[in-house]
């Protein structure tokens, strides 16, 4: 499962749905694979009777645009740019705190739309914007890194407790072993990825990340609706391991 499966069901996990509550890779996994994450997996436990066993990292979003007429480098630029995300209210929030303009529209239909001028641009990991071929409709990719996305392997509850301390210590040295070669693929395939886009025509650009960080988290703190629900002692903590 991923943090935004849950967060409806589990309030203290909303908060790591926002953009830019982790800075990158490492940050991410200090946090939810640290005593943070430990507790925060207890937590949706005892609520859906469902446990995380670790933080695997899929890949950080980025923007990826078409020819707009302008080079995006800070929140501003993105006035009016029709960005796709997807159909939840959490995502259409993300999309205008970003600065956009966002339209929802089904992943399959991404193409297309972009090809079309229907849309703007999406935003997606690297390794997205590869399978689904959005380099070859697109001119920019804007790495804005908004969103370090993660998976939960994830197993019942009461499963998990019939095991007992022997195989759940063994049960965790693989979920970790596994961790670290998805990880490690991850990374690399996303550094591999920026060279392979430019080859195909693509102009990378690397924008002003404070500018971008500062306007999402202030519209995410501003709104009490989303952040009426979190632990800001909580969200200090994780801000503090940001290194």
């Amino acid at each position: 499962m991923s943090v935004a499966w849950i967060a409806d069901k589990v309030p203290e996990a909303s908060m790591f749905t926002a953009g830019y509550i982790f800075k990158d890779y490492a940050h991410m996994t200090r946090v939810l694979n640290g005593e943070i994450g430990k507790k925060l997996f207890d937590t949706v436990a005892k609520k859906i009777n469902a446990r995380p066993l670790a933080a695997f990292y899929l890949g950080t979003r980025h923007l990826n645009l078409r020819d707009i007429g302008r080079i995006v480098r800070r929140p501003e630029d993105l006035k009016g740019v029709k960005l796709r995300m997807p159909n939840t209210p959490a995502w259409l929030f993300l999309g205008k705190a970003l600065g956009a303009n966002p339209p929802p529209l089904a992943f399959g239909e991404v193409y297309l739309a972009l090809k079309t001028g229907t849309i703007d641009g999406q935003e997606n990991p690297l390794p997205t914007n590869y399978n689904a071929k959005f380099y070859e409709v697109t001119k920019y990719i804007i790495l804005t890194g908004h969103l370090v996305n993660s998976v939960w392997p994830t197993i019942n509850e009461r499963k998990w407790q019939e095991l007992g301390p022997d195989l759940q210590n063994k049960l965790l040295y693989a979920v970790g072993a596994a961790k670290r070669y998805c990880d490690t693929t991850n990374l690399k395939r996303e550094k591999d990825l920026i060279d392979f886009f430019k080859k195909q025509g693509l102009i990378i650009i690397r924008p002003d990340v404070n500018a971008f960080k500062e306007a999402v988290l202030k519209a995410y703190l501003e709104n009490k609706d989303i952040s009426g629900k979190w632990d800001m002692n909580l969200y200090k903590e994780v801000q503090s391991l940001a290194k």
